[in-house]
């Protein structure tokens, strides 16, 4: 993550530079004000079409291929004007989400099994950690179950790889907040080749019926790959090199994993394609421009939300009884 030293000296000259490797690289992008609106994010909708949703235009359709290299990662499909507008749009969202949130919970107390999971994936420095931190920003932390997936502990190597994440589901009411997942045993296995591909092809079905499964149970679930560009991770990295504030999150296995990035964006576009059903669709969200990541994923939230259509449960009590009897007290 940019430090003070890389903040303002990069500012319009990071981004010119970007914009010129990436098309040296992978030719013209299609974007807002850029080409087709149809091209604009993978759910091939109209940026700027009225009345659409976000999660329409940014969702993988099943079984499609999303090609991530022609998806340009500081384009911002749909948003207000500029960083500032961006910024502010997302604090509005602020008392909204609280709303549908403390809704939610408040109907599980009546019985209503329904709650909502962020699955969050994506590159080192795509900005997981950061949506985590902006996302709990929002909510009240009481109703927020958080998970942060690391290599698995001995303990979990001795249980079938998706044990550990059904430990950590929401529980009714809740909005569980996944910072990698079960996804990674379909992504770093078949990068560095762990398991035999026959075994991998079984999980992207296993992990559709457990997905089907949640949905089933009353699990909204809301999977989001934080889609970074190869130079933007540089920077971030180089970042972190120059700020000894930030050693904590480096190691030279980051320069490694880099060293992987072809295979890193090809296990992806095949989880995507392979895992983008009804139940539990991928969305993609440019993550270059953390304004816009911010947004983007509040938006996805918000929408969600919305169509669970949260209320709070009718008292049963007499109303007016208890106000004579407390009134008496």
């Amino acid at each position: 993550m940019a430090g003070k030293r890389h903040g303002k000296r990069h500012g319009k000259r990071h981004e010119d530079r970007h914009e010129e490797q990436r098309r040296a690289k992978h030719g013209p992008k299609a974007g807002p004000g850029n080409a087709g609106a149809g091209n604009a994010g993978p759910g091939n909708a109209g940026a700027g079409s009225a009345g659409g949703s976000l999660r329409d235009l940014l969702r993988v359709p099943a079984g499609k291929r999303p090609g991530l290299h022609r998806l340009d990662t500081a384009s911002t499909p749909a948003a207000p004007a500029g960083k500032a507008a961006g910024r502010a749009a997302t604090a509005r969202m602020a008392p909204e989400l609280a709303s549908l949130q403390e809704r939610l919970y408040a109907a599980s107390t009546a019985g209503d099994r329904r709650r909502l999971l962020l699955v969050l994936q994506g590159m080192d420095t795509s900005g997981k950690g950061g949506t985590v931190k902006h996302v709990t920003g929002l909510f009240n932390p009481s109703g927020c179950r958080i998970k942060a997936f690391k290599a698995p502990t001995p303990e979990e190597h001795n249980h079938h790889y998706l044990w550990r994440v059904m430990n950590a589901l929401p529980q009714p009411g809740e909005i569980g907040i996944f910072d990698r997942s079960h996804y990674e045993d379909v992504l770093v296995t078949r990068v560095h080749e762990l398991v035999p591909r026959a075994v991998l092809d079984h999980r992207y079905e296993e992990i559709n019926r457990f997905e089907q499964s949640l949905a089933d149970a009353g699990v909204t679930v809301v999977k989001v790959f934080l889609h970074l560009g190869y130079e933007e991770q540089r920077e971030r990295l180089l970042a972190r090199l120059d700020n000894p504030d930030k050693h904590w999150k480096f190691t030279s296995g980051d320069i490694e994993e880099r060293g992987l990035w072809d295979a890193y964006q090809e296990a992806y576009e095949v989880a995507l394609e392979r895992c983008s059903g009804e139940a539990a669709p991928w969305f993609v969200v440019p993550a270059d421009r953390k304004w816009y990541r911010n947004w983007a994923v509040s938006t996805l939230l918000r929408e969600h939300l919305e169509e669970i259509g949260p209320r709070y449960p009718e008292g049963h009590f007499d109303v007016g009884e208890c106000r004579t009897l407390l009134l008496g007290t």
